[in-house]
């Protein structure tokens, strides 16, 4: 545009100074007339050119703002707003205090308190058929780089999930297994008491995943399942471990010598009601580190049952493990366990339950090794997703193990 103001100028001038000299001849008219003919030719094509290059500058600008809306930049990859949109955040918390005297005596009172769980959850929708979950769990607090104190810092959940039909859903890397009641779902406000049933600890054991593939989806109305190829638990033979809890790998460089089978059914046809059953094979717990391959088998089933203010959980549990295993612990090829639990909600924000289990991972011993325990409470809402706990347990434990009886409080959020 200054070239063109320029050419102009020049052309003011040139007639200003035409005007003030001599009349010029025809001769000199029609040559300065042909002149000024060309700069204005020339004048009108650069304007042609600056117009054409806004126009495309506005077409450019309008292409990028339809990449916007529609969430893709150049490339094909997402945008930060629609990244934004596919993705959810999340997570729940637990801090508890326990104040628990141990009736046999052994030295093992418990009177703390404990920021028990802080996990953060991640959800990103890359399609309308692809999904990523995640779940990042801080237990105890801190975590040291020796072995002072029980904090732990870990991955509780990491896959892929894929529809391969409206109803028919594949799922990769590291989820929940499915089985019991807790182990799927256990944020501080779903369930009653401030620490988790031991039944669903010591027998499931919850929280308890691994890393595989997994297939779920619906059979017909109200029925779904859930099956699941995944690497197994693990015992050490050499420190003695026969618990069934002891074998979580967590997916930490997890032997997969021996992989387990898990196959759920699940029943919620009629509101307010689920049921369930687990059946899951262990290759071996041992993951050939033992003398003998020690398979084993788990049943489970529960209900869970809601109607108005009343409310109702039940469990049972087994193992059913090769005898080999009586070589590293007597009366450990069964470890059972089972619970019923009672709950009353007066109002929306104040529930009352009591819960009677039983646990056992020695039971086919015959010995006196029977856990039992009676636990009684309530829940205070203060929001829907914000809750304190207070119960009192009541605990039967064999002659040499502690028996804890006392006061638990605790509170819980999840958003």
């Amino acid at each position: 545009m200054n070239k063109m103001m320029a050419a102009l100028v020049l052309s003011l001038f040139t007639a200003t100074s035409s005007a003030a000299a001599p009349t010029p001849s025809m001769e000199e008219m029609w040559g300065i007339i042909q002149q000024q003919q060309t700069e204005i030719a020339a004048l009108k094509q650069q304007l042609m050119s600056a117009d054409a290059e806004i126009k495309e500058t506005n077409v450019k600008v309008e292409a990028t703002a339809s990449r916007v809306e529609d969430g893709i930049a150049a490339g094909g990859s997402s945008i930060a707003s629609s990244w934004a949109e596919r993705t959810s955040f999340g997570g729940y918390a637990e801090m508890h205090y326990n104040n628990l005297e141990d009736k046999n005596d052994t030295g093992k009172d418990k009177d703390e308190i404990d920021f028990h769980r802080f996990v953060l959850y991640f959800a990103h929708e890359f399609s309308e058929r692809t999904r990523m979950y995640s779940e990042l769990e801080l237990e105890h607090s801190f975590v040291e780089s020796d072995d002072s104190n029980d904090g732990e810092l870990e991955l509780e959940q990491a896959y892929i999930e894929h529809d391969l039909t409206a109803s028919t859903h594949l799922k990769a890397g590291l989820f929940l297994i499915p089985v019991g009641i807790l182990n799927q779902t256990h944020e501080p406000g779903t369930f009653y008491g401030v620490e988790r049933n031991k039944v669903e600890k010591n027998i499931i054991p919850t929280t308890w995943w691994a890393g595989g593939l997994g297939l779920n989806g619906e059979i017909a109305p109200g029925w779904s399942y859930d099956t699941a190829f995944t690497s197994g638990l693990k015992l050490d033979a050499q420190d003695g471990q026969f618990k069934i809890r002891d074998g979580r790998q967590k997916v930490s460089k997890a032997d997969a010598s021996d992989p387990a089978y898990t196959a759920n059914l699940k029943y919620t046809g009629i509101a307010g009601l689920e049921l369930g059953a687990t059946i899951q094979y262990q290759q071996d717990l041992y993951q050939g580190k033992y003398r003998d391959d020690v398979d084993a088998v788990l049943y489970s089933a529960h209900v869970a049952y809601r109607n108005g203010p009343f409310g109702l959980r039940a469990l049972a549990a087994t193992w059913d493990i090769n005898n080999a295993i009586n070589d590293i612990k007597l009366g450990a090829d069964e470890q059972e366990g089972w619970y019923v639990e009672p709950s009353w909600r007066f109002m929306r924000d104040l529930g009352v339950f009591a819960r009677y289990s039983e646990w056992d991972n020695q039971a086919g011993g015959g010995g006196d090794t029977e856990f039992s325990e009676w636990d009684v409470g309530l829940n205070y809402w203060l929001d829907d997703n914000v809750v304190f706990k207070l119960d009192y347990q009541f605990q039967d434990a064999p002659a040499n193990e502690k028996e804890l009886e006392g006061l638990n409080l605790g509170v819980g959020w999840s958003y």
